[in-house]
């Protein structure tokens, strides 16, 4: 029997399949994972800030003395980028955004009379955040983890809120023989937003070219990982960690205590709408 119109319209009453191929069984399948980067690819755990700030101060300190720069004592330039990044953090918390670190470093450096090439400045950006990479640790299967999941056929990106400037996070990835896996990363000091923003979620999904009902997101936090990513429109997956102990998913996302977790389960989302291989 034909399809019936209404008012003189095209069918209404048409398949799914039929009105919209790109939608039809199996179009909602997982083509990207999304992972937030501390606690979720790289787990931290409970930080000593203190700590970690006095041994990257001294190392930044030794750095700039060996080449002759005018940096003062050390207790002056610790208090000195202290101040700073404190006032730094604060304004962040107001704004709902982050800062480039290698920034803020070059400013307070340059108004001291600090004169380094851009090499020297990164390097310097990375013995700051050297003692937290030493604290890191990932899976002991995370290169298979990820090596299955690009056998899947998955595009693989990072989005992370952070203020640490790609170039220290980037080249802590490389040594941990990584960083090539994904093809997409957004930090969030490059934007005037960051998560739980919709819009890096949207940016994401843009960079790595595909719906966000095709994209899973894998996060360690329920109100900046899980929440809006499920709300964007993208399946969302919890990772276990202490920043959710003892806490369940929101309806909607999964949880896996360990990211080695993560092929099996795309798989069976993708079985279960209708997809294979």
């Amino acid at each position: 029997m034909p399809d019936k119109k209404i008012n003189g319209s095209t069918p209404l009453t048409v398949g799914l399949e039929r009105t919209y191929p790109e939608r039809s069984r199996g179009s909602r399948r997982v083509k990207a994972v999304l992972f937030d980067l501390g606690d979720t690819l790289l787990n931290f755990g409970k930080v000593k800030p203190t700590w970690l700030f006095i041994a990257g101060a001294r190392a930044s300190y030794d750095f700039l003395k060996n080449l002759g720069q005018p940096v003062g004592n050390f207790k002056y330039h610790c208090w000195r980028n202290l101040i700073r990044l404190h006032l730094r953090c604060w304004l962040g918390s107001i704004f709902g955004r982050d800062f480039d670190t290698l920034a803020l470093l070059k400013k307070v450096g340059m108004k001291k009379g600090i004169e380094l090439d851009e090499q020297q400045w990164r390097h310097m950006a990375w013995l700051w955040y050297e003692p937290l990479s030493k604290i890191a640790q990932v899976e002991p299967k995370i290169k298979e983890t990820l090596i299955s999941l690009k056998k899947l056929g998955l595009k693989l990106g990072i989005v992370s809120n952070t203020c640490v400037n790609g170039c220290s996070l980037e080249k802590h990835l490389k040594e941990l023989g990584i960083l090539d896996f994904f093809t997409v990363r957004l930090y969030s000091y490059e934007f005037a937003f960051r998560k739980p923003s919709a819009r890096i979620f949207k940016i994401a999904a843009d960079r790595i070219g595909e719906l966000s009902e095709n994209i899973l997101f894998v996060g360690d936090r329920i109100n900046i990982d899980i929440n809006p990513a499920v709300k964007a429109g993208m399946r969302a997956v919890l990772k276990a960690a202490y920043t959710n102990e003892g806490k369940k998913p929101p309806k909607g996302a999964w949880k896996i205590n360990q990211l080695s977790e993560l092929p099996a389960l795309i798989e069976k989302i993708n079985a279960e709408i209708g997809y294979s291989g």
